[in-house]
């Protein structure tokens, strides 16, 4: 009976965070009729890039528990994987962009095959030196991928608009995927081992195979989101891979509202547009992006969107709410 009022509390809420998140999305396509200046749809674009990212991350931490430290370094090797197969040779973009996929989603299977009996800083402290070996090999690899010269990427489409409304379809999809897996059997497997892994275990839940299928997940769509922004950029290098790239994804989720459909979406867009408008102070946005993580994961853990959820639809969140057994 308690799993089952679980499935309905936790579809529902999927569902009003879902629908939040198309409208948000919606909101983001009127923009480019609004927006005329090139640098300004560019910066759409690639806050639709990390917001691919942030809902990557999200699910794996916010739904699964795991506390990666890799999805900057998944998007490099996304980024990298097509950027190659063009560069060496003459591998059309769509089936680049579908071989990162592959590469980044494999390279996630073998490594949570291997971390994901780790917890805590211990899976963190793994990841992170996964993602920082992967930008040391593809840096001192010169002959191979220019190293950090950058890497010439070809691009897909003529206009950054119509880059826009690709990378929104896009988002719009990984939104859809995630919400109907969230919805399944697997969302609710996943969320019992955020939840309590040893209790998930004691019910038949296999923890290691839906661990390891979220981190695999989260890899691919990274990748994903990285091969996308290889051909936006026409240039991709090592930096894609830095630490601070990954700092910035988690500041976003964790303002937007990590273990949430729609927060990371309002994280991405919010903090990475601020961060622009902050370019001009040098380094100073990082600790004002550094105190509002301190801020909001001490004081609202729901983020962003558990303040406009509690504002806006108090009524509608209810079937949320179930109590324990």
């Amino acid at each position: 009976m308690s799993l089952d009022l679980a499935r309905r509390g936790g579809s529902s809420r999927a569902t009003i965070e879902f629908r939040w998140s198309l409208v948000l999305c919606a909101v983001v396509g009127v923009l480019p009729f609004v927006i005329s200046n090139d640098y300004w749809l560019g910066v759409l674009v690639v806050a639709m890039y990390f917001a691919m990212l942030a809902a990557a991350w999200n699910f794996l931490a916010g739904y699964t528990g795991q506390f990666s430290l890799a999805p900057a370094g998944f998007a490099m090797i996304g980024a990298y994987t097509t950027g190659l197969l063009a560069y060496h040779w003459n591998v059309s973009p769509p089936l680049g962009i579908l071989a990162a996929v592959v590469v980044a989603g494999g390279i996630g299977l073998v490594l949570g095959r291997i971390v994901l009996r780790l917890k805590g800083p211990y899976l963190a402290l793994t990841t992170l030196s996964f993602a920082e070996i992967m930008r040391l090999v593809i840096g001192n690899s010169i002959d191979f991928t220019r190293g950090d010269l950058g890497l010439s990427v070809p691009g897909i489409l003529d206009h950054r608009v119509a880059y826009c409304y690709l990378f929104l379809a896009v988002l719009v999809a990984v939104q859809i995927g995630l919400f109907l897996l969230l919805r399944s059997r697997i969302g609710l497997f996943l969320c019992a081992i955020r939840d309590d892994e040893t209790a998930a275990a004691s019910r038949g839940v296999r923890v290691v195979l839906w661990k390891t299928f979220a981190f695999s997940l989260s890899a691919a769509i990274s990748g994903l989101a990285g091969a996308l922004y290889a051909h936006f950029a026409l240039l991709v290098s090592p930096e894609l891979g830095l630490i601070s790239q990954t700092g910035l994804i988690i500041s976003m989720v964790v303002i937007g509202g990590m273990g949430t459909l729609v927060g990371p979406i309002i994280g991405a867009l919010l903090v990475y547009v601020t961060a622009e408008l902050l370019r001009s102070v040098g380094g100073w946005q990082l600790v004002v992006f550094a105190l509002l993580v301190i801020v909001f994961a001490r004081f609202f853990r729901e983020g962003l969107w558990g303040l406009l959820r509690h504002a806006l639809q108090p009524s509608a969140v209810a079937p949320a709410i179930v109590e324990g057994d």
